[in-house]
């Protein structure tokens, strides 16, 4: 049973348990082969989307579980536990690039599109970020020109996951003038006139992720994949932003949490100077502190999960949980390399993925500098 009964119930325990043997099954036993290939099979989606995963947070009627906030804690807690964010990341990308049509598509697109990513039959992608853009969302140059019965898209995107596997795209576009005020998002679907994928980006981590560049030109898309009302596009893709960050800040959190096991384990059995490394004081007192960072970072994560679940407005909260997630991720992450040594540095070792990995957290989903100027604003600064 949770050590944490007050926000997880048995249902939340029975979803846990589902997804440790999933990982122990179908991912664990080839995750150091798929790490070194650079990508995963396509048919672990249609598993984790028979096993119900893909449909946490949707709605039953399109083969979805429901909206349980609680319930996407658990799951990303137990895939992180894969030891892969690359992994994590690319199976995990439906949760940032469906929830915009599921809330402000049509009926008819979600009827059409929904059920097949759920089921992991088909896969989708976010596509925001430009080159050269970062984090200015608001500056969107990609152009979409509203014709007779469609749009035509002009521009580029990058550092895109599950870029070239993906058979949809929500695509930010702009539609209207400069600023946040005049863009839009349109579903834009592989093989569509005048769109194409670039290479597979090589990463510091997240290696088995697929991520690459997006090109349009003259990519027709018929007005009915608007997502949303038009020029509110900006809106529609914030809608998701708290779900996404608390997101990053479990993963983070869980990340730590791998590393420090790792740690702990390694202590027990390694020896120097004739005993084993956890007589040193020196080396306890460091597990100590890390464990400590980890605790008071999942104590918040929950606390604000349960501030969303109660459909609270958290700006401020999840910003905080998210730097606060990935400062302590940042940080067990290294001293679990230091205490590994020469090992730590080795690509067999755990931790040395865990490092390269965390690395990502605390700029993907808005930089750590970006969270601290939305907490400032809420702070009325």
């Amino acid at each position: 049973m949770s050590n944490y009964p007050r926000y997880f119930n048995p249902d939340h325990e029975l979803l846990r348990a589902s997804a440790r043997r999933f990982v122990a099954q179908e991912i664990l036993p080839f995750i150091d082969q798929w790490e070194e290939a650079g990508s995963f099979p396509r048919e672990l989606y249609r598993k984790a989307g028979a096993a119900g995963f893909l449909g946490i947070g949707f709605d039953p009627q399109y083969g979805g579980s429901g909206h349980d906030v609680f319930m996407a804690v658990v799951f990303a807690e137990e895939i992180t536990r894969s030891t892969s964010g690359g992994l994590v990341a690319s199976l995990g990308s439906i949760g940032i690039a469906l929830p915009p049509i599921a809330r402000w598509g049509s009926e008819a697109m979600k009827q059409r599109v929904m059920p097949a990513l759920i089921a992991g039959e088909k896969i989708a992608a976010l596509a925001v970020t430009e080159p050269g853009g970062g984090s200015d969302v608001a500056n969107i140059r990609t152009r979409a020109e509203k014709k007779v019965s469609h749009y035509l898209v002009n521009g580029s995107k990058t550092f895109i996951t599950s870029g070239i596997r993906a058979d949809y795209y929500t695509v930010a576009v702009r539609t209207g003038e400069p600023g946040h005020g005049g863009i839009s998002l349109l579903l834009v679907e592989k093989g569509m006139p005048g769109f194409t994928t670039g290479r597979k980006l090589k990463k510091m981590g997240w290696w088995a992720s697929d991520t690459a560049e997006l090109f349009f030109e003259d990519c027709v898309v018929p007005l009915e994949n608007l997502i949303g009302p038009e020029n509110a596009g900006f809106y529609c893709a914030m809608d998701n932003f708290q779900m996404e960050r608390l997101n990053l800040a479990v993963i983070a959190t869980t990340t730590a949490q791998l590393a420090l096991e790792k740690a702990i384990d390694y202590v027990q059995q390694r020896e120097a100077f004739g005993r084993k490394l956890h007589k040193f004081q020196v080396l306890r007192h460091k597990l100590a502190e890390m464990a400590t960072r980890i605790e008071v970072s999942r104590e918040f994560n929950y606390a604000v999960a349960a501030k969303i679940a109660d459909q609270q407005q958290v700006i401020k909260e999840v910003s905080m949980a998210k730097n606060f997630a990935t400062s302590v991720s940042d940080y067990v992450t290294n001293e679990a390399v230091q205490i590994f040594g020469g090992m730590g540095y080795m690509r067999e070792s755990v931790v040395d993925r865990l490092y390269r990995d965390n690395r990502i957290l605390s700029i993907g989903g808005g930089t750590y500098e970006i969270m601290n100027e939305l907490i400032a604003k809420q702070l009325g600064l």
